[in-house]
């Protein structure tokens, strides 16, 4: 199947360079893909024909699906990861300018719409090998015990399917695995043990977070991060040049592309890049396969399991846009809960200015947070709690052209208003919230009428804040204003709608009535179909998502396998 004004990728190329361009050419071909720790270098690749069946069809490569791809191909499994974005080298292909790096954003076309649209893109959407990893902000925060059982210990929310202490044993792996750089001790939760390496230095806009913590009376700490302090392999330590959320061209960061696929890969795992997945085949009930886009025409892979780890809007659009004959409402939606229950977490911000130079953009853009709001759950004084949930707060480091966005969307500045403000750029700190937003079943992914290049349906994205969510809000602004103010902000003001993090839409549970997966993240009505991101999250916490992602995926894995062998059962 062709699709009109798509140009045909050049035939069977041999010599992929560097200089070749990978948002157009795939890379992972012909027996090899990008060494991604060296310039210039390729490492070997095991491919499989498309009428080969192999064990596991794994759509998405982030944090979800390049976790489970590195595990169940070290466990022996056949496996092929399909990823819509490009290869990138991080050596060779990321640069220092702000505009240039958007290419790691999914910034194709989807309809927002609701009480309180959502913004797409940079903040919350990857497309690339490796996922929002990619351009993540490194932080690896641990829910919190009790919200694995929200609905029965805190009132609100739904019950996972997951103890908690299970969940602590696979934090310690991913920590592991990432060598995460974090405090000796961490001020909240039960015992941990210490990170593998040491915390990174603060810097200015973190010592304005601990200055205001500590005028609140309230616990801070060096924040927990995915890169390293010290050289891991052929990762050298953080430079702190700041450009995090851009890539990192230096390979520091510890993201899906550059620490669990090149285990996968010599492992035996094939990746595909720049391979839109735009369908699941069934046939009496089972997953058969994945019908791709990729080098100008659809393919379709056939396979014994499939897994979709498309994060929270890809993953219902795939198994929506899958209904057929068997299943006429979308794949895994006899609970008709796909695409469902959306959340995203508050993102909201205040931002000051200081007498000292404060040149945030410095480091990591979070160096120093505070958990104490997702541990307190009552509050005192003025800062009595009146929401369920709860927050942390960090350090802010914006690069330049994103502050000045910031300053003339949020102010109207433009010409010579905004060049006379920017004049205070290096003066500026900032303090923003990752909030805890409530599941509403109203807000949700939906296919739109509207078409894509691949001929598929667009996502329709729905949303709207409930009570709870403004309640957070109201409380998170004003605490946060006492703090900067408190650490010597003047002129501070609030950056109230901003969000980020895609959580839920295929929700975990005990019940297929209430849920679109169980506890091993396999699909109720289809045995051997499986959704591992964050669209399986009941609950969002207060904390960035993708360490849980991650233990969820090694998780899955050794169920997998456990059921597999005969060693384990499925469980609710």
């Amino acid at each position: 199947m062709r699709i009109p004004g798509l140009g045909n990728a050049a035939d069977n190329p041999k010599h992929v360079t560097p200089g070749d361009d990978p948002e157009h050419h795939p890379r992972a071909r012909d027996g090899r893909a990008p060494n991604v720790m060296r310039i210039g270098e390729w490492v070997p690749m095991r491919q499989h024909r498309d009428d080969e069946e192999v064990d596991f069809a794994i759509v998405g490569t982030g944090a979800g699906g390049g976790t489970l791809a590195c595990r169940l191909a070290e466990g022996g499994l056949s496996v092929v990861a399909f990823d819509a974005g490009p290869y990138f080298r991080p050596l060779e292909d990321f640069a220092s300018d702000e505009s240039h790096q958007s290419k790691l954003y999914w910034t194709d076309e989807r309809i927002v719409d609701g009480e309180n649209p959502l913004q797409m893109g940079s903040n919350n959407s990857g497309k690339a090998v490796g996922g929002s990893t990619v351009h993540y902000a490194m932080v690896a925060l641990r829910f919190r015990p009790e919200w694995f059982k929200a609905r029965t210990l805190m009132g609100y929310g739904a019950d996972w399917p997951i103890d908690w202490r299970e969940m602590w044993r696979y934090y310690d792996q991913v920590e592991d695995d990432l060598k995460i750089s974090g405090p000796v001790n961490y001020p909240w939760g039960p015992h941990r043990r210490r990170y593998h390496r040491r915390a990174h230095e603060i810097n200015a806009a973190a010592k304005v977070l601990a200055r205001g913590a500590e005028a609140m009376g309230i616990d801070w700490t060096p924040t927990p991060l995915a890169t390293v302090s010290a050289p891991h392999g052929d990762a050298p330590p953080c430079v702190y040049r700041g450009f995090c959320t851009l890539g990192c061209s230096t390979n520091a960061k510890q993201s899906v592309l550059v620490s669990y696929l090149p285990r996968a890969l010599k492992a035996g795992a094939e990746i595909r890049d720049l391979a839109m997945v735009g369908r699941i085949e069934t046939k009496n009930g089972r997953a058969t396969g994945v019908h791709y886009f990729r080098e100008g025409k659809w393919r379709f892979q056939r396979a014994k399991n499939v897994v979709v780890a498309g994060y929270a809007i890809e993953t219902p659009r795939l198994l929506l846009n899958s209904a057929n004959q068997e299943f006429p409402d979308g794949l895994a939606n006899s609970s008709g809960l796909v695409g469902r229950n959306l959340m995203v977490q508050g993102n909201q911000a205040v931002w000051g200015v200081f007498d000292e130079e404060i040149r945030s953009y410095k480091g990591p853009p979070s160096l120093a947070i505070s958990e104490h709001w997702n541990y307190d759950d009552k509050g005192y004084g003025p800062f009595a709690k009146d929401f369920f949930g709860g927050y942390s707060y960090m350090s802010q480091g914006p690069l330049p052209q994103l502050w000045a966005n910031t300053q003339a969307s949020a102010h109207g500045l433009w010409g010579e208003a905004l060049v006379s403000e920017m004049q205070r750029y290096n003066h500026v700190a900032g303090l923003k919230v990752v909030s805890e937003y409530m599941p509403q079943e109203r807000n949700r992914v939906t296919l739109a009428d509207v078409k894509d290049q691949y001929g598929l349906p667009v996502a329709r994205i729905t949303y709207s804040w409930c009570d709870n969510d403004k309640a957070l809000n109201r409380h998170a602004l004003r605490f946060l204003r006492e703090a900067l103010v408190s650490a010597g902000g003047r002129e501070v003001w609030d950056q109230g709608d901003d969000t980020c993090h895609l959580n839920g839409t295929a929700r975990m549970g005990a019940d297929p009535r209430t849920s679109v997966v169980d506890a091993d993240c396999r699909s109720w009505d289809i045995p051997n179909l499986f959704v591992c991101d964050g669209s399986v999250f009941p609950t969002t916490g207060g904390v960035n998502p993708s360490l849980t992602i991650q233990a969820i995926a090694l998780r899955t894995a050794d169920r997998i396998q456990a059921t597999a062998t005969g060693r384990g059962e499925r469980r609710g």
